[in-house]
């Protein structure tokens, strides 16, 4: 009689087990990727450029700093920022 009450809670555990539900992961919509932008280093960050790289990064929000500006240090998955140098070129492109 004893291998029947094991049988029925192991079939009762397994049972149990299998009607609950395992979150989903996070989703990444907005969620910046600087790598696919960086074809726009080097050139100028006109407003049909900044658009394409807010595309193409998969970003929210985008922020063009340029040296000495000042800027929130607080890091955003959705934003990404582009640093131009005081020639006005794009000299990187990164998320944050």
């Amino acid at each position: 009689m004893r291998p029947t009450l094991t049988l029925i809670a192991a079939s009762t555990l397994l049972l149990a087990t299998a009607c609950t539900t395992t979150p989903l992961p996070p989703q990444t919509i907005g969620q910046c990727n600087a790598e696919p932008a960086s074809w726009a280093i080097g050139r100028a960050p006109d407003q049909n450029l900044i658009d394409d790289v807010l595309r193409d990064t998969g970003s929210r929000d985008v922020r063009v700093l340029e040296p000495g500006m000042a800027a929130t240090m607080d890091y955003r998955a959705d934003r990404v920022n582009i640093d131009v140098n005081d020639r006005g070129a794009i000299t990187g492109i990164r998320c944050g």
